[in-house]
């Protein structure tokens, strides 16, 4: 051991960079043991030792060597005072509380080694705290917030009046379970003992670990690393943080939660959930009524699943853990036999490989002994053979007489059989529901207790005796599932020939009416109606069909009656007269339009109605526009070819007749020239050129001429007027006067040719 009070900042730069982060680390705690006076009892030397733990299936690095330990005095704040060296003792291994009758877990592993060393302390009033800083904790801990880089603090505080009477601390006696088991109950006995004379008290709680150090990897004085510099990170420390619904004082939960007993320190409860879980144990030592000390034990809990290694599992309902023909602690199964006396047990019980022995056991009503066979895994699976309706009990017992051992207890009822029937009747002329009697038989005391009908389309009764009205002819399956009061069912499917006469036969009435030349639907809306039933329908106009629905069309308007006659599988007949059907003289649809050649220039066109038996109107005017005026008119956008729509509408039937006339919107060419221009520059009248409407035009020429026959001017540019001068680039023409000539095609195609006199000023 050497204390370090000077030269430290270099060594501790030189720790800090070689040492791994220590996620190895799961547990740890601290005590103070007295040693001796010095002669005036002005000083006090204590031998501190800290007990560290490592898992050893981390992959984490090694217990530190040396590990540095910072001793603080409370001088209204912790003051560092030293930091001591120390190299770790032996490493022991951990050995788990071997539980043969469990599958133990083979990835989780502790060892453990201790620090100790002596320090003298000036007995001054003063408290000391000695801590040990590192980081960081497995990161796959469940209940506190970021424990992969979330350190530990190994500490305890030396209190002055502790000082005075030379109290060592009280030390916990065992290390919990490295591992305990999710759902099984958890007892653990935590306490302390205290050697100091008799008169101190303990007591218990579970507590918040502290946290220190981190991740980080820059020496030599760093809070936030591996390993924190003891000499410049100073308490208080910070409790670790827990996550939500983990709490200091409830760490692992459960049901019931695990928790600690105030005055034993017994940990008891049963953990739920699996994982890694930060615990912090605290006992206190009060003399009296005055805190001499307090040890806190921080440590990691690995919650695992242990399945047991021998369990007595059957398919068979599991029905009470109680006591069962003389036997304790025996997992009781309801094997129960509707009819059956002989029975196949087919055995679940686990693990196989480590069951060697079953013990088969049955008794009679009376107690005695039906069966009772022993064996190995030849009998695993077990046939027995009841004498008759009763109750028997019995049982087997897997490795009877060893350590792991289970037993599973049986009640086996042998009930009387169930069998399921059923009759039915209903009309077979008239149109009705059909009535079921229930005819099952058991021998039960009790008899039937419930009944499941199934018809046609997933309908369904509990009705004992129900009445049914299917909704179609045919033969029909319904089954009946019977229950009685020993819970034994039996099921039967009969098909049931239903094919009844429809007392009432109905069509769609709406589809009687129409207008000629009119195609009439008879909707057949008559249910239910089986196949092989024969129709004859009579239209009234001397036609006839057998079809179910048929359509008939009417060519002449009248009033006709229509006669339907069936008849039935079962010799049934049927026969009904209809409402009229009303055939109507159609619409006649015509219209007139006004002017019969219309030009861009005057688009509007008048539409005049001519149709007869109508009182509505549907104009489409060529996908342009829509109307439902009877006499409307309509401003064309665009020259061009339009099919103006006419549909119009009876007023009783709604039926339409449609007709459909071109109307031709002409493209209007007007071409004006002047009779005079001024050529002088004075951006007035200085061009002879056209002017007027001309969309469309092509194949457009203008030529001018002189009184002597001679061509001044040439353009096929509607565009492009002449400005006076001889081929719009030369000697200036005279004044005068000149002839033109202008031909063009329209666009329509017809070649157009317009001649005239311009006078030239000058």
């Amino acid at each position: 051991m050497r204390i370090l009070t000077f030269v430290f900042t270099a060594l501790l730069g030189f720790i800090i960079t070689d040492t791994a982060i220590a996620a190895h680390i799961v547990g740890g705690e601290a005590y103070y043991s007295f040693v001796s006076f010095n002669a005036d009892r002005t000083q006090v030397t204590y031998r501190i030792e800290f007990v560290m733990y490592r898992d050893t299936e981390g992959q984490g690095a090694p217990f530190d060597d040396p590990a540095l330990f910072g001793i603080y005095k409370d001088i209204g704040f912790w003051n560092n005072i030293a930091v001591v060296e120390d190299e770790p003792a032996i490493v022991d291994q951990i050995i788990p509380q071997d539980d043969p009758c469990i599958d133990e877990p083979t990835n989780v592993g502790v060892e453990s080694t201790s620090y100790e060393f002596d320090y003298t302390f000036d007995i001054d009033g003063s408290d000391y705290r000695i801590a040990y800083l590192r980081c960081c904790r497995n990161n796959t801990i469940n209940n506190i917030r970021e424990p992969g880089n979330t350190g530990a603090v190994f500490d305890i505080i030396l209190t002055h009046e502790a000082q005075l009477v030379g109290n060592s601390s009280p030390k916990f006696q065992d290390f919990p379970p490295i591992f305990i088991c999710q759902g099984f109950d958890l007892s653990f006995n935590h306490s302390a003992i205290d050697i100091d004379p008799e008169g101190d008290v303990l007591r218990y709680s579970f507590c918040a670990p502290l946290e220190a150090g981190g991740t980080d990897q820059f020496p030599p004085n760093c809070c936030s690393c591996t390993a924190p510099n003891p000499r410049f990170c100073r308490p208080e420390f910070d409790n670790v943080v827990y996550v939500p619904p983990f709490t200091p004082q409830g760490p692992l939960g459960g049901n019931p939660i695990v928790s600690i007993d105030f005055f034993d320190g017994l940990i008891s409860g049963r953990p739920e959930t699996l994982g890694q879980y930060v615990v912090g144990v605290c006992v206190e030592e009060f003399r009296n009524g005055m805190l001499l000390s307090k040890v806190r034990r921080d440590f990691q809990f690995n919650v695992v699943s242990c399945p047991e290694s021998v369990v007595s599992v059957f398919d068979f309902e599991l029905v009470s853990n109680d006591r069962i023909i003389g036997m304790d602690n025996c997992s009781a199964f309801a094997i129960n036999s509707c009819g059956e006396t002989s029975i196949s047990i087919l055995n679940r019980s686990q693990q196989e490989a480590n069951i060697l022995t079953y013990h088969w056991t049955f008794l009679n009503e009376d107690g005695s002994v039906l069966i009772d066979e022993e064996g190995g895994p030849e009998i695993r699976d077990f046939d027995v053979t009841f004498p008759g309706v009763g109750q028997y009990s019995g049982s087997m017992i897997l490795n009877e007489g060893s350590v792991c051992t289970d037993t599973a207890c049986f009640i086996v009822n042998i009930f009387p059989d169930v069998e399921a029937g059923f009759s039915f009747d209903y009309d077979t002329c008239a149109l009705s529901p059909v009535l079921f009697e229930d005819i099952s038989d058991t021998d039960a005391v009790g008899g039937f207790i419930a009944w499941n009908w199934e018809f046609e389309n997933q309908e369904f009764s509990n009705d004992q005796n129900p009445m049914f009205q299917f909704p179609d002819a045919g033969i029909l399956p319904v089954t009946l599932s019977v229950t009685d009061i020993n819970n034994c069912t039996d099921a039967v499917t009969i098909d049931v020939d239903y094919r009844p006469i429809e007392a009432k036969v109905s069509i769609d009435q709406s589809s009687l009416v129409g207008c000629n030349p009119a195609e009439i639907f008879f909707d057949n809306l008559s249910t239910p109606m089986d196949s092989e039933v024969q129709f004859f329908w009579d239209f009234g106009d001397g036609n006839f069909s057998s079809e179910f629905s048929p359509s008939h069309m009417y060519e002449e308007p009248g009033l006709y009656t229509i006669q339907l006659d069936m008849v039935f599988p079962f010799g049934c007949q049927y026969s009904e007269d209809f409402p009229l059907v009303r055939i109507l003289e159609g619409p006649s649809t015509d219209f007139a339009f006004s002017p019969d050649n219309s030009t861009n220039f005057e688009p509007q066109v008048h539409f005049t109605d001519l149709s007869l038996n109508a009182d509505r109107w549907f104009w489409d005017f060529g996908g342009v526009e829509t109307s439902t005026l009877q006499n409307p008119s309509f401003d064309f956008p665009d020259t061009g070819l339009f099919q103006v729509k006419l549909t119009s509408f009876h007023p009783t039937t709604n039926c339409t007749d449609t007709i459909t006339r071109t109307v031709d919107i002409m493209p209007a060419v007007m071409l004006q020239l002047p009779n005079a221009f001024t050529p002088n520059n004075d951006a007035k009248n200085d061009f002879f050129t056209v002017s007027g409407s001309f969309d469309g035009l092509f194949d457009y020429n203008m030529s001018i001429w002189n009184r002597w026959g001679e061509k001044v001017y040439e353009t096929t540019d509607i565009r492009i007027g002449w400005n006076g001068l001889k081929n719009n680039n030369s000697e200036d023409s005279p004044q005068g006067v000149y002839v033109y000539k202008v031909s063009y095609t329209t666009p329509r195609g017809e070649r157009e040719v317009q001649e005239g006199h311009v006078t030239l000023l000058r």
